[in-house]
């Protein structure tokens, strides 16, 4: 059960009409802004194989960009109620989305391949569960109807600071 909600509010607008609006395919762009207030604005596109502009940010970008956001902010508080000091965090994530023959798609898996660096030795039993305890917690992997993997790697040497 819940104990607060969060809620979280956007703009998307197409800023694609190239003068036609949809009469055809290939006459209107994909490109779009995110507007949240506060922020810059987000330029967005579709994936360039779908006709996208290939300078923006695509949605599936995003949803890589996400899931690998939160595991890392989620791997980081695990960390430090487990006394585990990081020093440095990069994660080159991988998404494998398919496309279908009726033209819908769907992700099928991430990889995400996070480098931690501690500052400190650490049990590379402690290491895996404080990666499986992150995605435990990682509000959008739970959110997310496909395996989010991980394939770690561990660093010492690196100072607290």
């Amino acid at each position: 059960m819940s104990l607060d909600e969060h809620r979280y509010a956007l703009t998307v607008r197409w800023t694609g009409n190239l003068g036609n609006g949809t009469a055809s395919y290939r006459g209107y762009s994909r490109d779009h802004d995110v507007e949240i207030p506060g922020l810059p604005v987000l330029r967005g596109s579709a994936d360039p194989t779908f006709h996208g502009d290939r300078n923006r940010y695509n949605p599936e970008q995003l949803l890589l960009a996400a899931l690998s956001q939160c595991h890392m902010l989620s791997f980081l508080h695990v960390a430090v109620k487990h006394g585990v000091v990081v020093t440095a965090y990069e994660d080159r994530a991988e998404g494998l989305m398919r496309t279908n023959r009726d033209g819908s798609g769907q992700f099928e898996s991430v990889t995400l391949k996070p480098r931690v660096t501690l500052a400190a030795p650490a049990a590379e039993e402690l290491m895996d569960e404080l990666h499986a305890g992150a995605n435990r917690v990682c509000f959008i992997a739970r959110s997310v109807n496909f395996p989010v993997l991980h394939e770690p790697s561990v660093e010492v040497g690196g100072q607290p600071g």
